[in-house]
């Protein structure tokens, strides 16, 4: 039986998502919980993508091969045997052949900025002291939008053979204390919206232009890899599959006034 499950975690105790041999991972204690609930059978359990080490998740979809049960009652006993940080907010029957990967038509990610300092949310944010102009972030935000080569902005991981991605939408927003940024994809590489965030923070910061940004998605640089952005404020929001609704509005995780 094939069973599609949508996560969220936080991923700041994590190595990311991916099982690893020598270390915790979301998809790993996902694992381990269901096979204490199915201890002899076997057990199969594929994401949608992965996510880097530190980074969240709010919709994260995989698909998990076990035997037939109750979904309400297998979604229960494995959030029973899961740390507080991990929780499956929906689990469900599906096609035998849905793919939690391959059948995804687009990925959105959440990135939060913090323009002052937080008691509770350090691990949910990124906080800049310097003071960052939210127009030119904006502006530059939509040059990504579209098909482009973003070479520049990941190093090749084996994952993709290609680093051309097309980017449906790239908005900024304020919010409070917060700004945030949701950016919506065909899929992403890795560490590919971290960079493109750390871009957008030199450009709010005066030290690049939006003719910065356009040269780096024409001409391959190092520049992006060294403005990466900390894992602590990312987010992977929401995955699309066929017949999916694109989210309308930017929702923060944490609220800052």
């Amino acid at each position: 039986m094939r069973y599609k499950l949508i996560i969220e975690y936080d991923g700041t105790r994590y190595s990311g998502w991916q099982v690893q041999n020598d270390a915790r991972t979301i998809q790993g204690e996902i694992i381990k919980a269901v096979r204490d609930v199915f201890p002899t059978q076997t057990i199969d359990l594929q994401g949608s993508g992965r996510t880097d080490s530190g980074v969240h998740a709010l919709g994260q979809v995989a698909h998990l091969d076990a035997v037939d049960h109750d979904p309400t009652r297998l979604r229960f006993n494995i959030n029973d045997r899961l740390p507080p940080d991990i929780h499956i907010v929906h689990l469900e029957k599906t096609n035998p052949k849905f793919h939690a990967r391959h059948d995804a038509t687009g990925r959105s990610y959440l990135y939060q900025i913090s323009r002052r300092r937080t008691a509770f949310g350090k691990k949910m944010v990124w906080w800049i002291k310097d003071k960052l102009h939210f127009g030119n972030m904006e502006r530059a935000a939509r040059i990504f939008e579209g098909m482009h080569d973003f070479e520049s902005f990941t190093r090749k991981d084996g994952e993709h053979e290609s680093a051309r991605v097309q980017i449906e939408e790239f908005r900024v927003e304020e919010h409070g204390e917060l700004i945030l940024l949701r950016v919506v994809g065909s899929h992403f590489l890795w560490k590919m919206a971290r960079q493109m965030v750390g871009v957008l923070v030199e450009v709010g910061r005066g030290n690049m232009t939006s003719e910065n940004v356009e040269q780096l998605l024409k001409k391959f640089s190092t520049a992006p890899a060294q403005l990466t952005a900390p894992p602590s404020g990312l987010y992977l929001e929401k995955v699309y599959y066929p017949g999916d609704e694109r989210l309308k509005f930017i929702e923060p995780v944490l609220r800052l006034t």
